[in-house]
């Protein structure tokens, strides 16, 4: 019986020289992560309902919207209106109104708002609402920093204690550098920033984890194995050794996230186009940020037992001659 041999994303024996390029991928991954804090700031990002507070109105009209005719019914009735904008199909809209102070004076507008919409376009059906208050989503917003910030605790306690500090300490600025470039990616595409991307982001990071301990544990192996080569040289053998590895889980990843990005709808691709980005960004932040950094923590650290030993001078042992005293 004869066997196909498995076909391979990168050929055996590949010795690619990462880290000669360790300065530009630091550089880069510095500016960009500095851009996204900026675009943080300014302008800012696209706050869901549960950070943001408000109510939002899913509506459904028989044909295809009008979207001016909705806009004048919520003139009409003077309520602080956010936006309106279409939602999924042409038949869809997504209604954007400001919070309201009460739970009474919520469940007035979304009343009044349901009239009004029944008077400018007749067959228009509310599909979904949600209402949050302010107090609420502020309190959301600041339980959702803490995930983040417990997660990536958690995360160098981890690495702490299973490798050395050098590797915790890489993987956690790595983990950051590559929440921070998500930030921007949010910022720039505008997609809401609720619960949902913190789980998103949540998943980036757990998944960047898994990858960077995967290269960690083989430059462990190899740090045991080859006791003389130098760290540079172990650290990209490690990062070759595991590359198809790397490649074939994020390309698996990445296919199965794909489909629900372009045909999920509202509701989940926005999750799922963060996850393409944090795949992306995990996968190439493990090569090029987390192996140099180590590389610059470990350099004269990881291989200090293995410093050579200095000889020791030979003693000189003199010869004396004479006879042994008698009892």
């Amino acid at each position: 019986m004869f066997y196909r041999p498995v076909a391979r994303l990168v050929p055996d024996g590949t010795r690619i020289k990462f880290m000669r390029g360790r300065i530009m991928g630091l550089a880069v991954s510095a500016v960009l992560s500095a851009a996204s804090v900026v675009l943080f700031f300014h302008p800012g990002l696209n706050l869901g309902i549960d950070f943001s507070g408000g109510i939002v109105m899913e509506v459904r009209t028989p044909s295809a919207a009008d979207v001016g005719a909705i806009r004048s019914a919520l003139a009409s009735e003077h309520v602080g209106e956010q936006g309106v904008q279409r939602f999924g199909g042409d038949n869809d809209v997504l209604i954007r109104l400001q919070a309201q102070p009460t739970e009474g004076a919520t469940q007035s507008t979304v009343t009044r708002i349901r009239a009004a919409l029944d008077a400018a376009v007749p067959g228009a059906r509310v599909v979904r609402t949600d209402a949050v208050g302010a107090s609420v989503s502020s309190e959301l917003f600041r339980d959702g920093l803490l995930a983040l910030g417990i997660s990536l605790l958690m995360i160098l306690v981890y690495i702490w204690f299973r490798f050395e500090w050098e590797f915790a300490v890489g993987a956690v600025a790595t983990l950051i550098l590559d929440v921070t470039k998500t930030v921007g990616f949010l910022a720039i595409t505008r997609i809401e920033f609720d619960l949902v991307m913190v789980a998103a982001i949540l998943t980036v990071i757990g998944y960047s984890t898994n990858d960077k301990v995967v290269v960690y544990d083989r430059v462990r192996e190899n740090l045991r194995k080859y006791k003389s080569m130098p760290l540079r040289q172990l650290i990209d053998l490690s990062i070759n050794e595991t590359l198809n590895r790397t490649l074939g889980t994020s390309m698996t990843v990445f296919l199965a996230s794909l489909p629900l990005a372009l045909f999920g709808g509202e509701s989940i691709s926005g999750f799922a186009w963060v996850m393409l980005f944090g795949i992306v960004v995990g996968t190439s932040s493990s090569i090029f940020i987390a192996a140099p950094i180590l590389l610059f923590l470990g350099e004269n650290r990881l291989r200090r037992d293995n410093a050579p030993v200095r000889p020791t001078p030979p003693v000189k042992t003199v010869k004396t001659t004479g006879t042994a005293a008698r009892p």
